[in-house]
C-alpha cells in the first residue's frame, strides 16, 4: 500500500502527440492521474484512446509532447517508467501451457522480483485474485474470466505505483466484470493512480473520480462525471459522452 506523501500526479500526458503521416492518432494530449485516483479516458473507437495508453506505457515513442510514469519520462527513461507501471490490454497474452502458478513466477522474475520473495508474492497474488481453484492448471484451459484474473494478477507483481487498464472487463461476465471493479477500486485504495480505458459509460460513471473524452485524437472535455453532466446538461455521462464525441452537423 502506497501513503503518498504528496499529490503529485503519478501519470502525466503534456501535449502528447503521435502522427502517422498525415495522421496524428493522439494529438496534443494532455492530462494527469494522481495517487488514489481513477481516471477513465473515454471516446468512441478509432478516437486515440489506445494509441495514448501504449505511448505512456512506453511501446510507442512520441512524435512530440512528452510523458512520465512516477516522475520518469517515457521516451528517454522507459526501463523505470515500467517499473512503475502495471499495463493490460484485451490483448494482454498467457503462455497457455504454463499454470498460473508457473507464469506469475516466470512474470515476477521478468519484473525484477528478488528470489527470495517470488514465491511469496505469487502467493498473495493467487490470493488476492481468487486464483487458487484453477492455480495448477495450464492458462491455455482457463475460461475467459480466469485468464483475466491472471493476467491482472500480473500486473500486480512488482507493485507498481500506477496502472493502465485498456478495456479490462471487456468479454467479461458480470462475475468477471466484477473482480475486475473490485480489484480496479481496491488499487485506489492502496494509492495507485489508475488510468482506465472503457467502452462501458455505466461502469466508468460509478468507478472514475474523473473522465477525460477523446474524440479523433483530441482531449474534447475533462471533468468528474458531475462536472461533465453539468456541463453538458445531460443527466448521465452516457448522454455528456455522446454530446462531447458528437460530429459537428455540415
Amino acid at each position: 500500500m502506497f501513503s503518498p506523501l504528496s499529490r503529485q500526479p503519478v501519470i502525466v500526458a503534456s501535449h502528447l502527440t503521435k502522427c502517422y503521416g498525415d495522421v496524428a492518432a493522439a494529438d496534443d494530449v494532455s492530462f494527469t492521474v494522481g495517487p488514489g485516483e481513477i481516471v477513465g479516458l473515454l471516446g468512441p473507437n478509432g478516437a486515440g484512446k489506445t494509441t495514448t495508453l501504449r505511448l505512456l506505457a512506453t511501446l510507442l515513442k512520441p512524435s512530440s509532447g512528452s510523458a512520465t510514469i512516477a516522475g520518469h519520462d517515457v521516451a528517454t527513461a522507459p526501463l523505470q517508467a515500467r517499473e512503475a507501471l502495471g499495463f493490460i490490454t484485451t490483448q494482454t497474452a498467457l503462455y497457455p501451457r504454463l499454470s498460473p502458478v508457473e507464469f506469475l513466477s516466470y512474470m515476477a522474475r521478468l519484473h525484477g522480483v528478488p528470489s527470495s520473495e517470488v514465491s511469496k508474492r505469487v502467493g498473495d497474488a493467487i490470493e488476492r485474485f481468487d486464483i487458487g481453484g484453477f492455480a495448477r492448471r495450464a492458462c491455455g484451459a482457463l475460461s475467459t474470466g480466469q485468464r483475466q484474473r491472471v493476467a491482472l494478477a500480473r500486473t500486480y507483481l512488482h507493485r507498481p505505483r500506477a496502472l493502465i487498464l485498456d478495456e479490462p472487463t471487456s468479454g467479461l461476465d458480470v462475475l468477471g466484470a466484477s473482480a475486475v471493479v473490485d480489484f480496479v477500486r481496491s488499487a485506489r485504495a492502496d494509492g495507485l493512480a489508475v488510468l482506465l480505458s472503457t467502452h462501458d459509460m455505466a461502469e466508468a460513471e460509478y468507478l472514475c473520480d474523473r473522465a477525460a473524452i477523446i474524440r479523433r485524437g483530441r482531449i474534447v472535455a475533462t471533468g468528474t462525471p458531475e462536472e461533465l453532466r453539468a456541463a453538458s446538461g445531460a443527466t448521465k455521462l452516457v448522454e455528456a459522452f455522446l454530446h462531447y464525441v458528437a460530429e459537428p452537423q455540415p
